[in-house]
Order: C-alpha cells, then structure tokens, then sequence
C-alpha cells in the first residue's frame, strides 16, 4: 500500500500554527497562548495587540476562527484563545491599570508575533509630532491624503494602519458616534460601550482625524473628495439596512428588522416589544436580539439612581455613561423569546463554529426557546402581529450546497407572538455613489473588488468589510482594513512599498526541551460567566479567566511552532522515535513505499544515492503531534531535533516615484 506523502517547505510549516492561519489578521495566537503558559502575560498581550487594534474588543466577541482551525480541537477540544486574549488584554490593554503597555510597539522592535504587523514603525514614536515617525512618508508636510468611509472596525482598522505608515488620514462617519455596528450592533452585555471608546481613541491619538455626523451624499462623495486632495479612499460603509422578506403580513406592526431593533436600543431609543417575541435567524445577530429582547427592567430605577449622584456638572462624562448604558440595556424586555431557524442545529451558523456553541448555551439558560428547522410562512394580526405562522423546511442547500431552502408547506405551526424580529441578513446603502465615480457594483448589491487587494473599479478607491462581503465576523472587518491599508501603501507608494522577511529557526536542545507535565490531561474550561439571576443589560455576562485558570487554558497549547525536524544523515534507522512516540505519527518506511511523482521519485533517489544514504524515508503525520519532544530526548544520535519557526514581515523605507520622502 503506498503512502501518501508531503515535501514540506515554508508554507507547510507557516500552514502548520493552524490557529495563525485561520485568523484573518493573522495574528499569532499561539505565541501568545504559549507566553501565557510560560508566565510572561506582557509579552503575550504585545503579540496579540501587535496586529489588532481591537485587541480589547476582540478579546470578548470576536468569532475566534483561531479556535475552529486550533489543531487541539481534532484531540479533544481547542485551546481558549479569544478569552485568554482578554486575560491579557485586561491586564495591559486599554481597558487596563496599565494601558501604556502597547506603547513600546511604538518604542521598540518586537522580537514575537510580528508576522503581518509590517504597520510597526522600523523607528521610535516621536511624541513631539502628532504622528509617529514611520517607514512610510515621516513628518507631517507633504504627506499623502486618505480618506476612510465609515468609522466601524474595518476603517478605524486601515486608519490605524495607515496613520502607523505615515498618512494623513481622515475618517468620515455618518453616526453621531465611531464604532459602527461594534458600537451600535453588539449588545453591551457582550461590549461594554466604554471599552469600545477607549479602543478608538487610542486609534485617534496616532493623528487620524474623524469627522462625525458626516456621510457621503451625491453632492458630497468620491470624486469630491478627491477634488479637495485626497489620493487614496478605502469604502467601509457597513450594511446598516435590513434584507426584506417577501412574506404576507410582513407589513404588520411588531415585525421589526434586527439591524433596526439593535441599533434603535443600543443607540438609546425605546423599543417595547412586548411579552412574547420571535426571532427568526440563525446568525450571532439573531442571538444577539434574542437575548437583547430578554433583559428588561424599569428605566424609572435608573433616573433615581442618576438623581442621586447629583447634578450634571457634579457627574463625569464616565458615570453619565454608565447611566445611559443603563437605559440603554433596559429597553424593550420580554418575557417570552423563541428563536426560530430555517438550519437545524447541525446546519446553524452560530453552531458551527466554537464561540457560537458558548453563545448558544448561555442563550438556552437565559430562557431562549428554540425551533429548528421552520421558516416563516404569514404574519397573522389585525394591524398589529398577534401570531407567526411557520412552515417546515424540508431542506436548507441544494446538491452544490447552495442556499436554497424547500419547504412543506401543508406542516404548519402558530407560535402567539406581540413581535417578530427578522435577523435574516442585512444590505449596503450605497446611495452615495454616482457614475462618475467609477465604482461597479455586483449583482448582490455590494462593491465589486479584487479579494486579494481589496481594490475597485476605481483607482485609487478600495472597499472592504461588510460593504464588500457582505455581513462578516468583527475579525474579518479588521483584516479587511489592515488589507486596504497595505494595497493604498502599495498604490501610493509604488516600488517603495517593499515588505521584507525574515525566517528565524531556534534549536531547542533535547535536555532542555520540555512540554509542561500534564498537558495532555487539561481539560477545556469555559470561560466564567455571571449566575443567571445576577444577568441584566448592563452587566457583562463573560467575567474572564482568572490567573490559575488562565494558565491551565495555555498550557493546553500544543506548540505548533515548534516542529521535530529529521536529520537522515545522523539516523541510524534504530526505530526508538518511532516507539516512544505515544500518538504513533511517526514511521520508517522503505522508499519504493512512498506515494510520489515520478520527477520527485528520481530526485530524491539520486540526491539519496549521493549523500550515501539508505533508500528509506521518516514519515510523519502533523496533525497527531504532540510536539511531547520524546523522539527528540529518545534519539542517541540527535537525528531527530525540536526547532521553533518564526515569520516577521516588515515594511522596508520607501520612497516614491518623485523621489520625496
């Protein structure tokens, strides 16, 4: 039986840290878990902020991608990677008694963790300037003008990026406040809106400019900003409108689009649902209004309470805050909440990824009641909905997968309902956009790009995040904007815009080389949350890891960085690596064995015959190790060695084409 078999090369092994490759922005979530481990929570936190300028955030409600590809999840489950960002985060981040900590990214090279943070500046911050001295174009006069559309995670993401490289940036915003759906999407028992805005204004004090209360129009758009000097723009708008649904009845009053829902409650407006509220979707949006519409309370507590602290001018802007976040939370309460999904709980986006079956737990203690596999047939009501009629879906994909759900329509069931809401997906509003801008569309109604550099139609503009896509995950938006930043670097910069890399090999000797005893017996625990009873709109619900805690979630880390390399000129085939290994990934095999092409077959066997060595080969399967290093320590002849792989991209000084710096 043949073997099948890989070369590996450097993509293999970047490929390998699994959890850095699932995370959009690339961050190095490993490292930082590994730092963890090791007791070095600083380190840890500057290699997780390095890349994300939400760190903070992300480390309460990003999706954790890193967590669905972690290579422990294929053993028994993956390691904690988003809450123990926030372990690390709540000790150096903004949030924090130290938030100067991520300063000395400006400061000093980072020696961890800097793949795909080539934003860093090569020289130290200077605080004399209002921005830091960079490698892209120093000092303030003659810097090129950007404009970012939108002041959600993906633009204040290019902004920060952008700013680190040396441009002028400016964000426009149509909200009265920056954040986006970050701010006026997630609700503030997942985002404390206080974290939200320490976050941007850290990103506001690299020199970025932000204009409030002003969206594009038709009189005030692309090619008018690029009339007033702008050279670059990045389109980050959001979906801020809800996608219709072609049902009877849908014109009822209580059936209300998600998007509306959270962005009238979480912009402070009052929304009374009524008792009992359906929910129909099964996205984090639809759980989000699910368990929004749960928390109530009287707002009349919270006017007495303000009252109480005094006048105004006696109460800081952070208290007032707090009250407003109050009200906020306490908005449109119900009693009874039935989230209904056309998926089944196997096909359930939410379901499908690690973080969504935590959302889905602490959905069902909160009360939420569920009803797979149904989709709305009617509305029923005189003027105002009293009833939903659902139908049985009988399927959700077609044979290629695609969406396109069938129904029963003679299985039908009425749930009593004083308010449906439609968290069925969302749309741009691109009104802004004129011919002459140049700027194409697709037919889903989104801006078209190139994916890779996240360019349009139209030079100079480019177009990310929801607008682009379609609605993402936060961490998605973020690397959406670190992606823009780099392809304006590349558009303005031109053959300046040179990223240089570097691989860098440790060999760890054998008789130091030690994975942390018991590893492979820890548990994973899910991060604390507050007790049921104890839940309103204002608490967080997730209350973090403590240290002890923290600290056996890392020490799960099974070390992807570190690879057991094999050297055939040192091994004398006595087969020890093979038999101490304890998850057997390991295995010598006679050459004629191996699954391979003819070319590679002959080249292998001559560079073999040359060197003098056997015609036999050491196979191993990646995904089974441990990284327990007992083949190493085994090994008489140290044939077979741990070695640690890092990857740092760094952005060379550019010029530009007209030789100014």
């Amino acid at each position: 039986m043949a073997v099948r078999v890989l070369l590996p090369d450097l993509e293999h092994w970047k490929g390998q840290v699994k959890c850095q490759a699932g995370c959009p922005a690339a961050t190095d979530a490993g490292r930082y878990v590994q730092l963890i481990a090791e007791g070095r929570d600083e380190e840890a936190f500057l290699v997780a902020r390095a890349p994300n300028p939400f760190a903070s955030v992300c480390g309460r409600v990003c999706a954790a991608p890193c967590e669905d590809a972690c290579r422990r999840g294929s053993i028994d489950a993956p390691i904690s990677i988003r809450a123990l960002k926030r372990f690390v985060t709540e000790q150096y981040g903004v949030e924090s008694r130290h938030p100067d900590t991520q300063n000395r990214l400006l400061r000093e090279p980072i020696l961890e963790g800097n793949r795909y943070a080539g934003h860093l500046p090569i020289q130290p911050y200077s605080p004399s300037k209002k921005s830091p001295v960079s490698p892209g174009f120093p000092g303030s006069p003659g810097r090129p003008k950007v404009a970012v559309i939108g002041a959600g995670p993906a633009g204040l993401s290019a902004a920060h990026d952008l700013a680190l490289l040396g441009y002028n940036v400016t964000v426009f915003e149509a909200a009265g406040e920056p954040g986006g759906m970050m701010r006026f999407g997630i609700p503030e028992y997942r985002l404390p809106r206080t974290l939200i805005k320490t976050e941007i204004d850290r990103i506001l004090s690299l020199g970025v400019t932000l204009h409030l209360g002003t969206p594009l129009t038709q009189s005030f758009g692309l090619a008018e900003l690029r009339s007033t000097g702008f050279e670059a723009a990045f389109v980050s708008v959001g979906v801020s409108k809800g996608r219709d649904l072609q049902v009877p009845g849908v014109e009822l009053d209580g059936v209300v689009k998600a998007v509306d829902y959270l962005l009238n409650v979480n912009r402070g407006f009052r929304m009374d649902l009524g008792r009992r509220v359906v929910v129909i979707g099964g996205g984090f949006v639809a759980f989000d209004a699910a368990r929004t519409a749960l928390r109530m309370g009287r707002e009349a507590d919270v006017d007495a309470l303000e009252d109480s602290a005094g006048t105004p001018g006696e109460a800081d802007a952070r208290l007032k805050e707090a009250f407003d976040s109050a009200r906020a939370a306490l908005r449109g309460g119900a009693a009874e909440v039935t989230l209904v999904s056309l998926e089944s709980f196997d096909e359930m986006p939410v379901l499908r990824t690690t973080q969504g079956h935590e959302e889905f737990e602490e959905a069902k203690k909160e009360g939420v009641v569920f009803h797979p596999r149904r989709g709305p047939h009617r509305f029923l009501g005189g003027g105002r909905l009293s009833a939903v009629e659902l139908k049985k879906v009988t399927s959700v994909f077609d044979e290629s997968g695609r969406f396109a759900p069938a129904y029963d329509e003679t299985d039908l069931v009425t749930l009593e309902a004083d308010a449906c809401v439609l968290a069925i997906g969302q749309k741009p509003d691109l009104s802004f956009l004129k011919p002459v801008d140049g700027v194409a569309l697709t037919p889903a109604g989104t801006i078209a790009i190139d994916k890779t550099t996240l360019a349009t139609s139209a030079p100079g503009i480019f177009a990310g995040g929801d607008v682009a896509f379609g609605p993402r995950n936060l961490i998605e938006a973020v690397a959406n904007g670190k992606r823009a930043a780099r392809s304006i670097h590349e558009y303005l910069a031109r053959e300046g815009a040179r990223l240089e890399s570097a691989l860098d090999i440790e060999a760890i000797p054998s008789s130091r080389y030690r994975m942390i005893a018991g590893f492979e017996q820890l548990d994973r625990e899910t991060p604390p949350t507050l007790d049921v009873g104890r839940r309103t709109g204002i608490a967080e619900v997730e209350t973090g890891y403590d240290p002890a805690a923290a600290w056996r979630q890392a020490a799960r880390c099974l070390v992807c960085h570190v690879q057991t390399i094999y050297d055939p000129e040192r091994c004398v085939l006595c087969n020890r690596c093979v038999d101490v290994c304890p998850e057997h990934c390991l295995a010598i095999v006679p050459f004629e064995a191996l699954d391979l092409d003819d070319a590679t077959r002959a080249t292998l066997a001559a560079r073999a015959e040359a060197d003098g060595l056997p015609l036999s080969a050491m196979v191993k399967d990646d995904d089974r190790c441990i990284r327990c290093g007992l083949c190493a320590v085994r090994c008489p002849t140290d044939a077979m060695t741990m070695e640690r792989f890092s990857i740092t991209e760094r952005w060379a000084e550019p010029r530009r084409e007209d030789g100014n710096g």
